[in-house]
């Protein structure tokens, strides 16, 4: 009897035959899962097909890089391409002045935007909803509205052609406060509230609770800000004219002195050596981007 009921129950019967609808629930999604999966293989081809073409662009020679039909894999591999970019361009100069501009302009972001997120989110002052509103706001506003401004007072202060006028536009940003901020309300208050029992400033509660709990935060905007910085073109363009201050981007747009006598091969291998610091960091940090940018969009 207890065999039979089981089997009744596993199988179910409709007029003296059995019912499988788990195992159809089950099949349907394992092949629901299986074609999501396909696509995101796909997507992810499509999205890593130009970076294929540009790593194997880098060792063509360079009356093969725009050859028709496409060569994906070329048959002799120029490694020389990357040596002569190497030597016979600032790229050494390049690179450290992206770094150093990269790694100034994140630290700054982290501690202003870190500092300034807490203030909207714990602190009560009047008028704080509407003053984090204007500046949130701000970052609708496209920066070619507001450049000419800046490059004149940067001018009459003397920054120009410096890094130092880099880092001083990018050094806050709006859109860092917003990201700590979202996170900083997902801390519960009574963490903030016994510590001021016990004596801890608002300073004290930011440096010794806040920092520690939004590692996540912290790394995703690192990561933001970082790639930002060293993909920016405009902003050195405008304001470094010495080739010892140029960055990576500007370095690489000079070097193309004119379409008719550039070597693509070569090209390529710069690019190519400007995207290897990004790609490191995206694979170091991943794990933080996405806790951070999934936790700081959180309520609660």
């Amino acid at each position: 009897m207890a065999i039979d009921a089981t089997h009744t129950l596993v199988t179910g019967s409709s007029g003296g035959r059995p019912v499988r609808t788990a195992g159809r629930g089950s099949a349907r999604r394992v092949t629901l899962r299986a074609i999501g999966y396909a696509a995101l293989v796909v997507a992810a081809a499509a999205m890593l097909l130009p970076f294929f073409w540009m790593v194997m662009s880098s060792l063509k020679p360079s009356n093969e890089v725009f050859t028709a039909p496409i060569v994906w894999i070329p048959e002799v591999f120029v490694w020389d391409n990357y040596v002569q970019i190497w030597t016979d361009s600032g790229i050494g100069t390049w690179i450290r002045n992206t770094l150093v501009l990269s790694i100034a302009v994140t630290l700054l972001q982290l501690l202003t935007g870190s500092f300034a997120a807490y203030g909207f989110a714990r602190v009560k002052f009047p008028g704080r909803d509407v003053l984090f509103l204007a500046y949130v706001g701000t970052i609708a506003v496209p920066w070619q509205s507001y450049m000419i401004p800046q490059f004149i007072m940067l001018s009459n202060a003397k920054l120009t052609n410096t890094l130092w006028a880099i880092i001083l536009l990018q050094a806050f940003g709006a859109f860092g406060v917003f990201l700590m901020k979202q996170f900083y309300e997902t801390v519960p208050e009574e963490l903030a509230e016994a510590a001021r029992l016990d004596g801890l400033s608002e300073y004290g509660i930011w440096r010794r609770i806040m920092l520690p709990l939004s590692v996540p935060a912290l790394a995703s905007l690192a990561l933001l800000t970082f790639v930002n910085t060293w993909n920016d073109f405009l902003g050195p363009l405008i304001y470094l004219r010495d080739k010892e201050l140029w960055t990576m981007q500007l370095g690489l747009r000079n070097f193309v002195t004119s379409l008719y006598d550039v070597n693509y091969g070569v090209l390529f291998a710069g690019l190519t050596i400007s995207v290897v610091p990004i790609a490191i960091i995206f694979l170091l940090g991943q794990r933080y981007f996405v806790e951070g940018i999934a936790t700081s969009g959180m309520k609660g």
